[in-house]
């Protein structure tokens, strides 16, 4: 239900159509008309209306939760390739329908132009069915335009979950589609669950929550959303309860891609999208794509970071000679990117990238909370400090307490030995 105006009252001033955040409100002669489709019932146009011409939107009606069925999830994809973040979330998907029932099924959403060859790696990475909306105007993201056509998919099908990827793009998106549909929004998940028994068990370990009160026997499929609050000192669980879909944004890196199967196959939906150049209000000129996008920390099997420790920005240079000679990239913690030694794109950790690669090396680094949050799922972590009592050394599977300065390059020449060593073998 959309706010309602009252044309005995409403005098022309033409306030609230200045005033609506969304472009609800136009002009027909001399009295405001609402279009219910734009309309978000933020109640903006309430309070700037002097003549009290316009009520609140009604309190929402009860939703037939029963209706939604399905997991989604939005496989985002830049110029014709899947970002990893919608193959990761593929795969929590299937973990999250396996919880909810044996029907439910795990669905990738594909949005632009000439995408048609994406869906069989969706497939092959665990989707069930692909719904595809292509047009030549969803060609480059547009936040209309994606907006426009993914909330007629959501009204159409009724997805009971929806995922995205806490990328530039999803945490533009999500929030849109989250408002028009009247539900909640999760960001920055770092864990999904449905099973409670399984939520019970991961809350005694890893959060402050009391689960005394939670049986672990309920058949409620509600899903957990946790996420880390307070600047990442402790760890909340979201619920959404009355309202559908389910909506959560998950880190690139923190969920696990299941292995590929070559030649799955699955069901395209092919959804044509009512949308029109009008509907889109920005034009995009030209895309830039600046040096600094070429740091793939997400993709990175190995990542040597530097922090505090190192002194200063010309330390970053003995840092890039050691991810240069590993075939890693830099990483780098909040403190030097605020101190302006290092871009932000190199960042690692609750308020920059969330990784996972084979091997992290964190090069003078404390270990403060929000940067654990980024990067302690590695598979390996070596920790190399001065500070004994650092807590990084309390997530590190490998510790070296001493001078970096003296450290990085005794590890480079072991490994260059090692190397000779596998050339040797090889040959």
């Amino acid at each position: 239900m959309a706010i309602k105006i009252i044309n005995d009252k409403c005098k022309g001033c033409t306030i609230c159509t200045k005033n609506c955040p969304f472009d609800a409100l136009t002009m027909e002669g001399k009295l405001a008309v609402c279009d219910e489709a734009k309309c978000t019932n933020c109640n903006a146009c309430v309070a700037k209306c002097p003549f009290e011409a316009i009520e609140a939107a009604p309190e929402q009606e009860e939703v037939d939760l029963s209706a939604y069925k399905h997991i989604w999830v939005f496989a985002e994809q830049r110029e014709g390739k899947l970002m990893n973040v919608a193959l990761e979330l593929i795969g929590e998907g299937r973990k999250l329908a396996k919880d909810i029932s044996e029907d439910t099924e795990v669905c990738a959403v594909l949005i632009g132009d000439g995408i048609d060859h994406l869906a069989q790696e969706c497939f092959e990475y665990g989707a069930e069915k692909v719904y595809m909306i292509q047009d030549p105007l969803l060609k480059n993201y547009t936040t209309d335009a994606y907006t426009k056509v993914m909330k007629q998919a959501i009204d159409e099908y009724k997805p009971e979950i929806v995922l995205y990827g806490a990328t530039h793009i999803g945490r533009d998106f999500a929030p849109r589609i989250a408002a028009r549909c009247n539900t909640g929004l999760t960001a920055d998940c770092t864990h999904l669950d449905v099973n409670i028994a399984k939520y019970i068990e991961f809350a005694k370990k890893e959060t402050t929550l009391d689960t005394s009160t939670l049986d672990p026997n309920s058949s409620d499929t509600g899903i957990k959303q946790t996420r880390p609050a307070f600047g990442g000192n402790l760890m909340a669980t979201i619920i959404c309860p009355r309202t559908r879909p389910q909506m959560s944004t998950v880190r690139p890196g923190v969920m696990q891609k299941r292995e590929p199967e070559k030649g799955a196959t699955g069901e395209i939906v092919t959804i044509k999208p009512e949308i029109k150049a009008e509907d889109i209000h920005i034009t995009i000129k030209n895309i830039v794509k600046s040096a600094k996008e070429l740091v793939s920390l997400t993709d990175a099997d190995i990542i040597c970071s530097g922090g505090r420790g190192l002194g200063d920005a010309s330390g970053f240079e003995l840092i890039e000679k050691f991810a240069k000679k590993v075939g890693g990239v830099v990483g780098s913690s909040r403190a030097c990117v605020d101190a302006g030694w290092i871009d932000h794109s190199h960042q690692v950790g609750q308020t920059g990238t969330t990784v996972k690669p084979k091997i992290y090396f964190a090069c003078g680094i404390s270990g403060a909370i929000q940067h654990l949050a980024g990067m302690q799922t590695s598979d390996i972590i070596v920790a190399i400090n001065k500070d004994a009592d650092a807590p990084i050394f309390e997530v590190a599977d490998f510790g070296i307490v001493g001078d970096l300065y003296k450290v990085i390059p005794e590890i480079m020449k072991e490994w260059d030995n090692a190397e000779a060593l596998f050339d040797a073998a090889n040959k």
